[in-house]
């Protein structure tokens, strides 16, 4: 929901076949039969995988390899949020936010390498939807989503580097947005539009145009880090 669907509508307004993971299968099938009515060139399957299951989302690749011929562009979008203090936190949360927004990136991650190693395809772009939280620390209440996604730019760097020694042409992008709506982030967007009072936020087509203009590049041009933040901006990040 939220940004992923906007990504998964811009790519296949611009011709590409697109498979959505969700572990609600029936809301990804919503916006394919949508797309398909429309008449768009490309084409959107819906695979249902929960996430926090590393055996879903293996039966979810091996599908993609099996029907589709395997994928040449990856996109982890993937994430949970949840706000409260460090000292009124739930350790069922912080393991949540973990599983899914660093543990399903790195699995998927690693499952799109081996399947690019296996089709000797190395023209592949891996895009890491990460946040502005992967920068900074002034959010509040985000502590634990704060370090789940400091891990994303974390990983995107060593991921980079290591491709690097291995002379692959495989790009990895990481999105960073500012405060945007989406279906994981509406209670923090309410809660900081409560302190600042009126504050532009970002939509998920915005964040899905970034993807689109990105892999437009040419081939020796990757986007390492794109930060991206609403206009007017009254916050610091």
């Amino acid at each position: 929901a939220g940004i992923g669907a906007a990504i998964a509508q811009a790519l296949v307004h611009h011709g590409m076949v697109v498979v959505g993971l969700a572990r609600r299968q029936e809301k990804i099938q919503e916006l394919a039969d949508k797309l398909t009515k429309s008449k768009e060139p490309g084409k959107l399957y819906a695979v249902q995988a929960d996430m926090r299951n590393e055996e879903a989302i293996l039966a979810a690749f091996q599908w993609v390899e099996k029907e589709l011929g395997g994928a040449d562009v990856l996109v982890n979008n993937a994430g949970l949020a949840r706000f409260k203090s460090i000292q009124d936190g739930s350790t069922e949360d912080w393991r949540n936010m973990w599983e899914v927004n660093v543990l399903a990136v790195t699995i998927c991650t690693r499952e799109y390498l081996k399947s690019m190693d296996k089709r000797k395809n190395q023209k592949g772009h891996i895009f890491m939807i990460n946040s502005v939280a992967g920068h900074v620390t002034e959010f509040p209440l985000a502590n634990m989503y704060i370090a789940t996604k400091h891990a994303v730019t974390a990983i995107s760097q060593c991921l980079r580097r290591e491709l690097a020694e291995k002379s692959s042409s495989i790009k990895v992008t990481s999105i960073s947005p500012g405060l945007t709506r989406s279906e994981a982030t509406t209670q923090f967007v309410a809660q900081l539009l409560a302190q600042v009072g009126s504050q532009a936020v970002l939509e998920g087509a915005d964040v899905a145009q970034a993807i689109v203009d990105v892999l437009s590049t040419s081939a020796v041009t990757q986007v390492c880090e794109m930060i991206i933040t609403p206009i007017p901006n009254k916050m610091a990040f």
